[in-house]
């Protein structure tokens, strides 16, 4: 669905109805890759309106001028918030970037988010500041990748920790399908003009004291999981885990524990609402 005002279009979908629940993706796919790995979670019986969203320049959501920082990313999604749900009760989940901007609407929405979910997020905008394991490959195929073009090929295993056919095809299917819309030139524009990293301090903020989950992978080499560590002294009700034969696409790679730790924080998150 297209949404369009004066000030932003974007696309976004939904499934489900009953409490909000905003999901936010990473920096270059689209709502796809969130709603493959969420959708499942929930039968016909739960009581969560899902709402996926694509980020401005990624999926079918496009750019805008305006928005040259992580700032303007921000305020983008707080329009995408007053439009679709306006001073609504919701739940929150971020991956990656999208975790990194679910931190900083906890400043203006805190008392309105009843529950946060932050997958393999981003804490460091600036990746060189950012404690990091190295690329490591637990499994791979070496047949499989053969198969592949040159071009899939080097996209996937510069990711992959699990370099199998099951995690191909959902990579493929559910994240390179959004990567290959993303608008490139708008996302290289907003880290080379330096507006990659909020210019406020996004952790200057009160202790978050509803059910939150925090999932990392221990072999990922992009958001790393030590500098991840730290939210903890912000979210006194969080659950943390480090996931071993998991990357960035741990959703894909270690897909049942996945699942049984985001029912498990569902599950808390119901009995406080």
């Amino acid at each position: 669905m297209l949404y369009s005002d004066n000030y932003i279009t974007f696309n976004y979908e939904e499934a489900g109805e009953g409490k909000p629940m905003l999901i936010l993706h990473g920096n270059g796919p689209d709502h796809r890759m969130m709603m493959s790995c969420m959708e499942p979670l929930f039968s016909s019986q739960d009581q969560y309106r899902r709402i996926y969203v694509d980020l401005p320049g990624m999926g079918m959501s496009p750019a805008a001028e305006w928005i040259r920082s992580s700032d303007d990313m921000l305020r983008a999604v707080k329009m995408m918030i007053e439009a679709l749900i306006p001073n609504d009760r919701f739940l929150l989940v971020g991956q990656s970037y999208g975790g990194y901007l679910a931190r900083g609407l906890l400043g203006e929405y805190a008392e309105l988010i009843d529950g946060l979910f932050l997958l393999c997020p981003c804490v460091i905008a600036e990746s060189s500041q950012r404690e990091l394991p190295p690329h490591q490959v637990m499994v791979q195929d070496a047949e499989l990748l053969e198969e592949l073009s040159a071009a899939d090929r080097e996209e996937f295993i510069s990711i992959a920790v699990v370099q199998d056919r099951t995690v191909w095809e959902r990579y493929s299917r559910e994240i390179l399908c959004g990567l290959q819309l993303a608008d490139e030139a708008f996302m290289e524009r907003i880290k080379a003009d330096g507006g990659y990293p909020f210019s406020f301090d996004v952790n200057a903020i009160a202790s978050f004291e509803k059910p939150s989950l925090i999932i990392t992978g221990r072999q990922d080499s992009i958001t790393g999981y030590k500098d991840v560590w730290k939210l903890l002294d912000f979210l006194p009700h969080a659950a943390f885990a480090v996931l071993d034969r998991a990357g960035h696409n741990l959703h894909l790679e270690q897909e049942e524990l996945f699942k049984a730790m985001a029912r498990e924080w569902l599950s808390r998150v119901s009995s406080e609402t």
